[in-house]
Formats: C-alpha cells, sequence, structure tokens
C-alpha cells in the first residue's frame, strides 16, 4: 500500500489534481495533506471539500486551519485570507467546515515517518510537543529560536524520519531534504512555485507546476494584503 504526503496545497486544487494523476494511487492508497489545505488559492472550498468527501484522503493541522478555528471563536481576528476563504466557502458552509478542521490532529505517526506541520523541538516526543511548535505559529519558532541554535531540523532526534511543511526552506519552491532525516515539502504552490508529494514507504519526491502566482492574483482582485 502507498501513502501520498502532500505538501501545503493552499487552495490549488487543480494543482492537488495533478499531483494525484501524477502519483498514479490505487483504491487502497491513502493521501494524506501536511496541513495549510485552504487560504491563499483559489479553491480552498474545493481543496476542503475534497478532504471531506474522499475516504481515503486526510489531514494533519497546519496554521492557517488553526486560525480559522481561533478566529471563529473570536481569540483572534481573521487575516485577509482567511476572510477570502470564508467568502469562497461561503456563510452557511462556514460553520462546517471549521468543525471539519478542528478535527484534523495536531500529528500523525506513521510506520515509516512522524508527520507535523511545523516544527519539532528536541528531547521532547511528539505527544508532549508544544502546540505552537508542531502546528507552526510564529509564538512556537520563537521560543525554538531563544533555545536553539538555527535551523531547527538540524536538531531533530526523532526515531523515525519527520515530513513537514509550512516553509519553503529552499528558498528557491522546491522540496528540501536533510540527511534523509526530515523531508520538507512546502514548495509555495500558491506563490506560483510547485505542489510537492511524497510517496511513502518509497520515500519518492514528485511534484506538479503550479498554475500560477495565485496569491498575488487575489490580492490585486481584491485589493488585500496579508
Amino acid at each position: 500500500m502507498t501513502t501520498l504526503i502532500i505538501g501545503d496545497i493552499h487552495g490549488c486544487y487543480d494543482e492537488l489534481q495533478a499531483l494525484l494523476d501524477k502519483a498514479g494511487l490505487g483504491a487502497d492508497d491513502s493521501i494524506i495533506a501536511i496541513g495549510d489545505v485552504v487560504d491563499r488559492g483559489p479553491e480552498s472550498a474545493r481543496v476542503l471539500r475534497f478532504f471531506q468527501e474522499t475516504p481515503q484522503a486526510r489531514s494533519i493541522l497546519g496554521n492557517h486551519e488553526r486560525k480559522h478555528i481561533r478566529a471563529f471563536r473570536g481569540e483572534i481576528d481573521p487575516a485577509p485570507s482567511q476572510v477570502l476563504t470564508r467568502q469562497q466557502i461561503g456563510e452557511a458552509d462556514y460553520p462546517a467546515a471549521v468543525a471539519f478542521m478542528s478535527s484534523f490532529p495536531h500529528y500523525l505517526e506513521l510506520p515509516e515517518a512522524t508527520l507535523v506541520h511545523g516544527f519539532w523541538e528536541p528531547g521532547v516526543p511528539v505527544t508532549q510537543q508544544r502546540e505552537t511548535v508542531i502546528v507552526g505559529v510564529m509564538s512556537g519558532e520563537e521560543y525554538l529560536l531563544k533555545r536553539y541554535a538555527h535551523p531547527w531540523y538540524h536538531w531533530y532526534d526523532g526515531r523515525k524520519p519527520l515530513i513537514v511543511g509550512h516553509r519553503d526552506y529552499s528558498d528557491r519552491m522546491l522540496p528540501l531534504v536533510y540527511e534523509e532525516r526530515v523531508y520538507m515539502l512546502d514548495s509555495r504552490c500558491c506563490y506560483g512555485g510547485s505542489l510537492t508529494g511524497l510517496l511513502l514507504p518509497a520515500f519518492r519526491l514528485i511534484s506538479v507546476p503550479s498554475r500560477g502566482d495565485h496569491w498575488l492574483r487575489l490580492q490585486r482582485q481584491f485589493s488585500l494584503s496579508d
């Protein structure tokens, strides 16, 4: 059985479908998004609906889903990308969408690898990692920077390889693999880069090109900033 781990989709539905076509998955194979399936792309509602309606597909929690959850509760103000995604989903369906995002786990343990969206603190089991660290919240990154030398992934000490998203660590819109221990899959699809997946158990990277700088186009179309 094959598992496809997908980097930050950010509402890029067409690229998601292209990646699935390239992966050539069978009926018994599974799909896991590394978080940030919504915001900044053209079809967040459609991407979210895919994960709601596809039995073999699921996602872990990214910082963008966490922002939707917290904003819906009134704990923070939504950023422009969350406001736009709420409009894309529609007011009637938005509460159910937030409830679905609230069901995303903070991490997943697979036989081959550990999955988190954001970062990792060394010396701490995954079950005790700070939410702000593994989900990729700014305060979690600040916490790590105060305590450990940069970059954080040099200090990864888990038993299995770690798969993350959240940031383009290559600075070239490409995935980055550190010592075959940390697989960083965010290749900035919504900014015109690519959408990257990792096929397990082979640990084989696949990518499809973005169809444009979606977030720049949406910012211009709706006079937004983020």
